[in-house]
């Protein structure tokens, strides 16, 4: 059997091993066009921005290392330019030398990943001007940073790629202004979510500007100075400010590298990038495709889905190269599953977010539940999860967090229960480790399976701060408790709320109206589902607890 591989990263190059580790009879060759191979492409903006001292440390892995490793010929400078299907061949052209020559497969595979997508605008072409796809790329932009005594950058584009690299260059001193054409940054997360994002960014002196787009950038034949920005609903640069600026990053999205696939006749999905069945199939014989240039699907709702990530391509390259080589293995779907560093927070998520799961038509439960990812005594910081789950199911559909530590490991867990089908009262139940050094006794997972089972069951109903205004908006009687002590309310409250502290709250119920709807809550949430469990057990007909209470509640109106 003779297999062609065309493209090198995560994708490839665990295709190429993996059939190679079946069988030692194939001929396997991999085609790059780059010189890099088998590279951390999620670890670039670390060395653009001197955390990776070394790109060494990103590239441990060159041709020659798979040559002696798996007998696999991986020819890098060289770019597959057609494919012919029929005849089962492809057209290479090695960039070196510029001649051009065929070779025969009998299996293709398609793991040509995607490019940077960098808008049409005037000056996007000029020196100083990066993206950031490829070792060159952060070699350049680090380069440029050191050499050009780089003050002021701008980056274009608030997604992971945009983040890193806007944490990066500020942590080297370097004055960034963070454009993003939607509301928030990181906005693939629900909005009161990547509204803690925003405020992280100006946290940490990061100028972010929000619903707003680059019109055109600036400069010279030498360099770059300076970036036009405007309303994201108004691109005419003459509208636009000048921003000053030694350095851009263009980070605005990614699209699959679709052009050999469409020579080759496959189909591509509804998401834009190649339809392939569960183990890497398109729908012309013996071609395949994995990795970034590939669809996935959605492990909840079944639907086509593409989120290009490193891990996912790992997998489906393992997958594809099984396969061909007579394997069973078969892809089982994604989650999404992601995190960030952004200064000082790990932002994180899996599975469904609030929106997609009302989109999907699920009818949801919300909890924002905030508590330390271990004991204060030995150094606990707040964490905050936002999950999401199906009142008809009682199954757990997504989940977000957000915190300085101990995101990764609860999204984590999440995320597995997620995969298992888990109703959130199995989280409850979970065995997980203990020690005050690295969790509290009863974990954050435990207390979101536990507050989501209650409401669920409508033993403590949750409602949002969302939820709440829309409610008072819609001209509903609304009553809100503030169950507090006078001192945390002197801190902030919520508009219109009255306050009866909790001691008092039996004594002095008789000031309430019972069949109203109630919303009680407090700090965070728990001394608000105590003020609930008074008022329920009291005959109040209809008491909801505050999600996430009143700290969830005032970082939601700071976001509107």
């Amino acid at each position: 059997m003779k297999i062609v591989v065309v493209g090198s990263v995560a994708a490839g190059t665990s295709a190429a091993a993996k059939a190679r580790r079946n069988t030692e009879t194939a001929r396997i060759t991999v085609y790059e066009r780059d010189h890099d191979i088998s590279y951390s492409g999620c670890g670039l903006p670390y060395f653009a921005g001197g955390e990776v001292k070394s790109i060494d440390e990103l590239t441990p892995r060159n041709a020659a290392w798979f040559k002696d490793r798996y007998d696999v010929d991986v020819r890098t400078g060289h770019e597959v330019t057609a494919v012919d299907a029929a005849t089962r061949t492809v057209t290479v052209r090695d960039l070196a030398t510029e001649t051009t020559f065929e070779d025969t497969y009998d299996e293709l595979i398609l793991a040509t990943g995607v490019r940077s997508v960098v808008p049409p605008l005037p000056g996007v072409d000029l020196p100083g001007v990066f993206t950031v796809r490829s070792p060159s790329d952060a070699r350049a932009i680090r380069d440029w940073v050191e050499t050009r005594q780089v003050r002021r950058a701008v980056v274009v584009g608030a997604g992971y790629i945009g983040l890193e690299m806007t944490e990066q260059l500020a942590e080297r001193g370097i004055e960034v202004t963070l454009v993003e054409a939607l509301e928030h940054a990181m906005p693939r997360m629900d909005a009161d979510m990547s509204a803690r994002v925003d405020a992280e960014l100006r946290r940490n002196d990061v100028d972010l500007r929000l619903a707003a787009r680059v019109a055109a950038v600036e400069g010279d034949d030498t360099r770059v100075t300076g970036v036009r920005v405007g309303s994201a609903d108004d691109g005419d640069p003459a509208a636009a400010y000048l921003v000053p600026a030694d350095l851009v990053i263009v980070a605005v999205g990614v699209r699959p590298n679709l052009e050999l696939a469409q020579r080759a006749g496959v189909s591509i999905g509804p998401t834009g990038a190649i339809a392939v069945d569960r183990q890497g199939r398109t729908d012309v014989p013996h071609v395949w495709a994995v990795g970034d240039v590939a669809q996935s699907f959605n492990l909840i709702t079944g639907e086509p889905a593409w989120v290009p990530l490193g891990s996912t391509a790992n997998k489906m390259g393992r997958i594809a190269g099984d396969a061909i080589t007579g394997g069973t293995l078969e892809h089982r779907g994604i989650l999404g599953t992601s995190i960030v560093r952004v200064f000082g927070l790990a932002v994180a998520q899996t599975g469904l977010t609030e929106d997609q799961a009302r989109a999907a038509g699920y009818d949801v439960e919300v909890l924002h539940n905030i508590k330390p990812d271990r004991p204060e005594y030995l150094g606990g910081k707040p964490l905050l999860i936002k999950a999401v789950a199906d009142r008809a199911s009682g199954r757990l559909l997504g989940a977000q967090a957000i915190g300085a530590s101990g995101a990764d490991k609860r999204i984590d867990v999440l995320a597995t229960a997620i995969t298992y089908g888990a109703d959130v009262a199995d989280l409850f139940h979970l065995d997980l480790a203990y020690s005050p050094t690295y969790a509290t006794t009863k974990d954050p997972v435990h207390y979101t399976g536990m507050a989501l089972d209650n409401a669920i069951r409508g033993r403590a109903p949750l409602i949002t701060p969302a939820e709440l205004e829309r409610e008072r908006s819609a001209g509903e009687k609304v009553q809100v408790v503030d169950v507090r002590s006078a001192a945390d309310r002197a801190k902030g409250f919520v508009d219109g709320s009255v306050h009866i502290p909790l001691a008092e709250l039996r004594s002095r119920s008789g000031e309430l109206d019972p069949a109203a709807l109630t919303v009680t809550y407090c700090n965070k949430g728990v001394t608000g589902n105590a003020g609930q469990n008074v008022l329920r057990n009291l005959g109040f007909e209809h008491v909801h607890n505050l999600s996430g209470g009143n700290k969830n509640y005032q970082a939601w109106a700071a976001a509107q």
